[in-house]
């Protein structure tokens, strides 16, 4: 979602554990490069691990009419939220729920004259409460939408999804003097709108939704947009840590943090490496490097918003689902395994939930070694 949007930054929530499904089958050795025998039973069981806990996540996240709730916000949906519900459906083949989830968002968000999703839907007000979009959620909409017209043969959905995949194309990409960027929002970002302008926000990079987003809307050079990402988050590393900020300002000599925002790495930019690890590119494994000792494993602190410039800890991501995103990423980066304490743990809040089962998603579809 687009935080600047936001009043208060989510708060990390309560950990309970998880339901124990089936136990690991057996990997010798301490490394994850299991045989191809282990890694399709890992996968198997990765899978029924994954369905099991999005029907509790569904259950706690998901109205009966397909509203995704942000229970730290108020209750408010947001079309990130309703994106990675719609995602998440589809890695457990739900497709009932799917279409519940859909048919809401279609409803209540689709409101745009442009095919973009107007971002924030307030259950106070029962009404959209800003109709500006936020360009992560219209890319993961796009994205599960194709997704699930595959899964489901539903070519009523690659249809919407290739109207949302055109409709970012037109009027979210945009050219500047580092390469074509991506509009976080229609308004609100360019020069004319940020006294440091253009402003971006690389979280909003879901690097592994492109080449699908390419397939929808090919007269836009999505490619040449993943690989631009890849060097702005290379340019985009501050003091000490050198990490990204959430938000980075482009209108300088040199990347910088943006000056109307915090100069953090925060809840924005801990989607990062998640996207990285999912998108499985070499260019994008290397950029994973980075993140690597954010936090490295249960034994040790943290991970905490920080800021860049200083590199000094303001709060911690006190969340299951934050600790498992950085995991995927040294185990992706590192070859190490993940705890099994970090896989099993919840949390009772939207968000680090929610970042908890999409990487729970990438390790079912792209790394099982690292269950």
């Amino acid at each position: 979602m687009a935080a600047c949007l936001q009043t208060s930054p989510l708060l990390a929530g309560e950990e309970t554990q998880a339901w124990a499904p089936p136990a690991r089958p057996p990997v010798a050795g301490a490394s994850v490069n299991a045989d191809q025998g282990a890694r399709d039973a890992l996968a198997q069981v990765a899978r029924m691990w994954f369905k099991a806990e999005w029907q509790n996540y569904a259950a706690t996240f998901v109205t009966p009419d397909g509203r995704i709730v942000d229970n730290a916000n108020g209750n408010v949906s947001h079309s990130e939220g309703q994106g990675y519900g719609l995602l998440l459906a589809v890695y457990a083949e739900d497709s009932e729920r799917f279409d519940k989830i859909w048919r809401w968002t279609e409803a209540h968000m689709m409101v745009r004259p442009d095919h973009l999703l107007s971002w924030r839907w307030d259950p106070q007000k029962g009404a959209i409460t800003d109709p500006n979009n936020a360009t992560d959620g219209d890319i993961l909409v796009a994205w599960a939408l194709a997704r699930a017209a595959q899964k489901f043969d539903r070519p009523d959905y690659r249809a919407s999804a290739a109207l949302i995949a055109d409709a970012i194309g037109a009027t979210l990409i945009k050219t500047s003097d580092r390469g074509p960027i991506l509009l976080p929002a229609a308004s609100g970002f360019t020069h004319d709108d940020q006294p440091d302008g253009p402003v971006v926000n690389l979280s909003y990079w879901v690097f592994p939704a492109f080449p699908t987003l390419k397939q929808l809307a090919p007269a836009y050079d999505w490619d040449a947009l993943s690989a631009n990402g890849l060097k702005l988050l290379s340019a985009a590393r501050f003091g000490p840590l050198r990490l990204p900020p959430d938000w980075l300002s482009l209108g300088g000599p040199a990347p910088a943090p943006a000056e109307k925002f915090p100069t953090q790495f925060g809840y924005n930019a801990i989607r990062i490496p998640l996207y990285l690890a999912w998108d499985g590119a070499p260019s994008a494994r290397r950029a994973l490097s980075g993140f690597v000792n954010l936090w490295r494993g249960p034994r040790s602190a943290g991970p905490y918003v920080i800021d860049v410039n200083s590199g000094s800890a303001e709060q911690t991501l006190d969340g299951a689902g934050y600790r498992l995103v950085l995991a995927l990423a040294r185990c992706v980066a590192l070859n190490l395994p993940i705890d099994e304490g970090v896989i099993k743990a919840r949390d009772s809040l939207y968000y680090p939930n929610t970042l908890r089962l999409l990487s729970l998603a990438a390790i079912q579809e792209r790394f099982p070694q690292c269950f």
